[in-house]
């Protein structure tokens, strides 16, 4: 009952109805984090847009798909989660709130994203995944804090020259898109740690082993005739991942390089919310 007298209230702006949905939170968490996850909400409650002092704000799994200009006013926020919601198009208010760390925005409808998100220049996670991009977003390029991608589960069929700009970034995650050649601008970018291309149509994969900061690439399901060569040390999860990566002649006899013990490929979901500031 509970749920659906929240779906109700979702419908109606009186502010009995904004309170009921907000379950009596009226001052600022002592946390600073507000979430609402799961709520059935509609529309953003404005009572939230006075807690100045905000730093998390969670959304996710919601009916939103736009928010008030006055979201403005959260000036310290570090955190915006709006994951599985129904924004056909980034609110542009999200675009001024220039502390935001980390942004969710994977498993919406988005088909682009607006050039105002390279205001957000302290970004350092942004997930984009489950969505609807045929491409990569320029913008993205210009986020020259970026450190970890998740853009997995698109329809992604290659990547723009100029993420190599990126020189901060150490994780991109692109399983599930229709990338049938590995991204050529991948090898430019020797600082990467991790690169997920699970689950596309690459047929061949280029040597990896000249990326000095590389530590895992998964590109399990994938029909490939090979698998990438990595460096000493370096984790791979796909098909022949347990052979050597290369093989070091001595005295003309083959002396194999055994790899660690494959691990398990990471979770597809997103983590917990109290996700830690970079």
């Amino acid at each position: 009952m509970g749920n659906s007298l929240k779906a109700v209230a979702a419908f109606v702006p009186s502010n009995e109805c904004q309170k009921y949905l907000l379950e009596d939170l009226e001052e600022m968490p002592v946390d600073k984090m507000v979430d609402l996850s799961g709520s059935q909400l509609r529309r953003l409650p404005l009572h939230i847009c006075s807690f100045r002092e905000l730093v998390k704000l969670y959304l996710s799994d919601n009916n939103l798909n736009h928010l008030p200009p006055e979201l403005e006013q959260l000036q310290n926020l570090q955190i915006l989660a709006l994951d599985f919601n129904n924004f056909k198009a980034l609110p542009l208010v999200v675009c001024t709130l220039k502390q935001l760390c980390i942004l969710y925005l994977g498993n919406n409808k988005l088909c682009s994203l607006p050039l105002e998100l390279r205001l957000l220049q302290n970004l350092k996670t942004l997930w984009i995944e489950s969505n609807c991009l045929q491409y990569l977003p320029e913008v993205v390029c210009e986020l020259t804090l970026l450190k970890t991608l998740h853009a997995g589960s698109n329809a992604l069929r290659t990547l723009p020259t100029q993420l190599r700009y990126l020189q901060e970034l150490r994780t991109i995650w692109l399983s599930g898109n229709l990338l049938s050649e590995f991204p050529a601008v991948l090898l430019d970018m020797p600082f990467l740690e991790v690169i997920d291309v699970d689950r596309n149509s690459i047929r061949f994969f280029p040597s990896l082993a000249h990326l000095p900061g590389l530590k895992l690439v998964i590109y399990d399901h994938n029909p490939c005739r090979n698998a990438p060569k990595v460096a000493k040390g370096v984790r791979r999860v796909g098909r022949w991942s347990e052979e050597t990566p290369e093989p070091r002649k001595r005295s003309g006899a083959v002396v194999e390089i055994p790899l660690d013990e494959r691990p398990s490929p990471p979770p597809a979901i997103k983590p917990e919310l109290e996700v830690e500031l970079y």
